[in-house]
């Protein structure tokens, strides 16, 4: 067990080194992290100290943000979640990285610095196309990060043209956080098979993928003008107007 504590308040925690795991007493949250064989303690919102973990209380350096632990954290589950997935792509590309991709066009092009939705946006496929459930989500990254991924999860057990009627459906009354996530996905997803046809898709299929994805994004309109504009260009090259 190591101790550790913020200066500017008067307890302390105990926390095990095998623990991953959440601490809040009165307006300081408190969250311990295992990386190698460094134990580290965030103490506030944006600054995170390393301590090795033969020498409790010693402080060693504070440029690592908590925001990068917990992206990296989102990361490696999402990664050991879809290990065993692929893209449909001739290439058989790892799925990692599409969610990584989506986060990135979020972060990247969307300027989003919102980090629970950069989170979701890495764990967006996760429940729809794994074994993780929405209570394991809200238990490991909260509560809204689990929402949002619940708002942007298809229900499997519907066929296919339901589910995308759905889409198509719900997109209005999507919350604004995942209306960025949905934003993103389709342009992600249209970009891929601009690149490159699935495997077993014609190219009238593709198309039909463009006109249901214009339907979707009509509806999510005023979420986001520079990703919107991107994908109008890409609808435009189609023939597609929103």
């Amino acid at each position: 067990m190591y101790s550790t504590f913020n200066r500017n308040c008067r307890k302390a925690y105990l926390i095990n080194e095998n623990e991953i795991g959440s601490f809040v007493w009165s307006s300081a949250s408190f969250r311990s992290y295992i990386i190698g064989s460094k134990f580290a303690i965030t103490v506030s919102a944006r600054t995170t100290w390393q301590t090795d973990l033969c020498a409790p209380g010693r402080k060693l350096f504070s440029n690592m943000t908590s925001e990068a632990i917990v992206l990296l954290e989102t990361v490696n589950f999402a990664a050991e979640k879809h290990r065993n997935q692929r893209r449909k792509d001739p290439e058989g590309t790892p799925y990692i990285n599409h969610p990584i991709g989506v986060a990135r066009i979020l972060s990247h092009e969307g300027g989003i610095t919102d980090i629970e939705v950069l989170q979701a946006a890495l764990l967006h496929d996760t429940v729809e196309d794994t074994d993780t459930t929405h209570a394991e989500l809200e238990a490991k990254f909260g509560p809204v990060v689990a929402r949002i991924v619940q708002e942007v999860t298809d229900d499997k057990s519907l066929p296919k043209q339901e589910r995308k009627r759905l889409q198509v459906e719900h997109a209005p009354h999507c919350s604004h956080q995942a209306k960025l996530v949905k934003l993103a996905d389709k342009l992600y997803n249209l970009r891929d098979l601009n690149r490159s046809t699935p495997a077993g898709w014609t190219a009238e299929r593709v198309q039909e993928y463009f006109v249901w994805a214009s339907q979707v994004v009509k509806g999510l309109r005023g979420t986001n003008s520079v990703l919107e504009e991107k994908l109008e260009e890409l609808f435009k090259q189609r023939g597609l107007q929103l």
